[in-house]
């Protein structure tokens, strides 16, 4: 095990596709959720955004694709069906790892693209909500990944300067958010 206390004040996780094997469960809720209003989310555009806030998307998609929706009603449907799924979710073991053994050594906080509240559902759901200082959600900061906001925040919360926090992602947006407030960032498909 990389022992990081030794050079990392703090350690910053994102949570879907990171801590938690989220995605494919959030792909079946949102291929179900967007063909209700007629529109195509592919699962390789799905991928790539990952980290941006649902009603973002929805938006995004819809006007893409001449659709008129109240994207934050579609994004909330979204949710819901999410956490009926939610019995699916599985930690990503190599990270749980990490976040396990340093758990009482450092501070650490999640930093999510996900709702504050879904965050919360979902690290329970896994037994694991006790061993973060901090969670903020998308909903918490103004602007949401890829700007650095929402690091930012969880260091705040967790007293740690950004430069002294290890981030760990696995999307390219929540990469370029890490990087962008200063932190030292695995990709955690470098570890799979």
């Amino acid at each position: 095990m990389i022992n990081l206390h030794d050079h990392y004040d703090g350690l910053i996780f994102d949570m879907d596709g990171t801590l938690a094997d989220t995605m494919p469960t959030h792909f079946t809720a949102w291929s179900t959720s967007m063909a209700a209003h007629g529109i195509v989310f592919p699962e390789e555009r799905f991928y790539a955004l990952g980290g941006v806030p649902a009603a973002v998307i929805v938006e995004l998609l819809a006007k893409e694709q001449g659709k008129s929706v109240d994207a934050v009603a579609v994004a909330e449907a979204k949710e819901e069906l999410f956490l009926d799924l939610l019995k699916d979710v599985q930690p990503v073991l190599p990270v749980k790892a990490i976040a396990e053994f340093h758990r009482e050594l450092i501070p650490m906080a999640i930093a999510t693209g996900s709702p504050h509240w879904v965050a919360d559902k979902i690290l329970q759901a896994l037994g694991i909500a006790d061993w973060f200082g901090a969670i903020v959600g998308a909903d918490d900061v103004e602007n949401p990944k890829p700007a650095p906001d929402t690091y930012l925040r969880a260091a705040e919360l967790i007293g740690v300067d950004p430069k002294r926090c290890h981030a760990f992602e696995d999307t390219d947006l929540g990469v370029q958010a890490a990087r962008n407030a200063g932190m030292t960032v695995i990709d955690i498909n470098t570890l799979l």
